[in-house]
């Protein structure tokens, strides 16, 4: 893994790149509001030996976001081989909260990824035609870039933000002994309140933040089970709360992973109550969009695979949508395809309006920059770009499934004025 990276929203930042690799790449980061010649996208290509130096101010609320490559049709092996890494970003707001924030004590993250090896140990990255279908996946988890990962607490309550960093797998992560958790961010930021749960469901590109109480003073297991995306219903604390989600069935495994084992150290006591409130969001209210947009993922299940986004797929030289700066918009994003995609958009958090004409379930009710659309669903998701108009560099929109992703389910937007 990268390293861990921390900034404060506001703070003016420059991030030196180098490759010292012998290919081009990229590094995108994801879920970060920022101009599209910052943004690590594809047309943001750094040759071997080259230096990228994007600079951009901090804009997006505090969370939990991350970096990684988004090389043109190389996503998939440069993720897998380790392209990747955590961004906390930090804010007032979210810091005047009584919620646990001393990084690698009581507040750490978790990016968690699955990996095949070679008897050498080295990675064994499958680019066979299964591979390309259903997404790169491995029989060892990874967390942190580590396999058996323990943690000692220190505190009676630990914060954990989770992120999907895997490729292609769906996770619901929950605790080995049912011992519940209060769910308290989403992608883009902190939900209005804690919401009580003992289970979640993440897809690639995913995180959430929960809060776990500790103060029985006994040893805990965080556990993830490789949930299936074929055919799954439900919304990230719907799924995993109401059990509607399907365990991979000859797709991948069926596995159940250890994430963490969290062993009781000397504690510093602080209690397990938590804020009734976190932030105060504005409702979702579609009255204020003045256009809509429709994007439909298909996939061909023979030999050519025709991975598509409204029936085409990707191409660096087409645009595919202009959309102008500062005006609200729907976008209604529909699966025509038999297995569930994670769908991801660039330089905005968004609100999800509804499933299938349904309010999404209270975890999805927060900042989102990649939804879950499940096979034969239709999600509405509410969003506004409001600033960094260019009429040129494009920013992307794409499935998370990361070979997905590169075999062409992707397509390009600019923000116009």
């Amino acid at each position: 893994m990268g390293p861990t990276l921390e900034m404060r929203r506001g703070d003016k930042v420059r991030m030196n790149v180098r490759s010292e690799l012998v290919e081009i790449a990229t590094l995108h980061w994801h879920g970060f509001h920022l101009p599209a010649a910052a943004d690590g996208g594809p047309h943001q290509p750094v040759a071997p030996g080259e230096t990228w130096s994007p600079a951009f101010e901090v804009r997006q609320r505090a969370s939990l976001f991350w970096y990684h490559s988004h090389a043109h049709q190389r996503a998939g092996p440069q993720v897998y081989a380790g392209l990747a890494g955590a961004i906390y970003v930090r804010d007032d707001e979210s810091e005047r909260l009584d919620l646990p924030n001393e990084y690698g004590v009581d507040d750490i993250p978790l990016v968690v990824q699955d990996r095949a090896f070679s008897s050498d140990g080295s990675f064994v990255y499958s680019a066979s035609m299964h591979s390309r279908m259903m997404g790169a996946r491995g029989d060892t988890l990874l967390v942190n870039g580590t396999v058996d990962s323990v943690f000692e607490a220190a505190s009676d309550r630990l914060r954990l933000r989770v992120l999907n960093g895997s490729n292609a797998r769906f996770y619901s992560f929950s605790f080995s002994d049912a011992r519940s958790f209060h769910l308290i961010a989403s992608d883009g930021g902190l939900l209005e309140r804690p919401l009580h749960s003992k289970s979640v469901l993440l897809a690639p590109g995913e995180r959430a933040q929960i809060v776990v109480d500790l103060s029985d003073g006994r040893a805990a297991e965080l556990r993830a089970r490789s949930a299936g995306n074929m055919g799954m219903g439900g919304g990230m604390m719907g799924r995993g709360m109401m059990g509607r989600e399907r365990l991979d069935g000859g797709m991948g495994g069926g596995s159940d992973f250890g994430v963490l084992d969290i062993l009781p150290g000397i504690s510093r006591r602080r209690g397990a109550s938590l804020p009734r409130q976190l932030v105060s969001l504005p409702a979702a209210d579609a009255s204020v969009a003045v256009r809509q947009r429709r994007f439909v993922l298909d996939m061909g299940m023979g030999m050519m695979g025709g991975f598509t986004i409204n029936g085409k797929s990707m191409d660096m030289q087409r645009i595919d949508e202009r959309v102008p700066m500062n005006e609200w918009e729907i976008w209604q994003i529909e699966n025509a395809s038999m297995m569930a995609h994670p769908f991801h958009i660039h330089d905005v958090q968004f609100r999800i309006l509804d499933r299938d004409g349904k309010p999404p379930p209270a975890g999805e009710q927060g900042l989102k920059d990649t939804v879950v659309v499940n096979s034969r669903e239709s999600v509405r998701l509410l969003l506004r770009f409001e600033d960094y108009a260019d009429p040129d560099l494009p920013y992307m929109y794409h499935c998370h499934i990361l070979e997905h992703e590169d075999a062409g389910m992707m397509g390009q937007f600019v923000v116009t004025r």
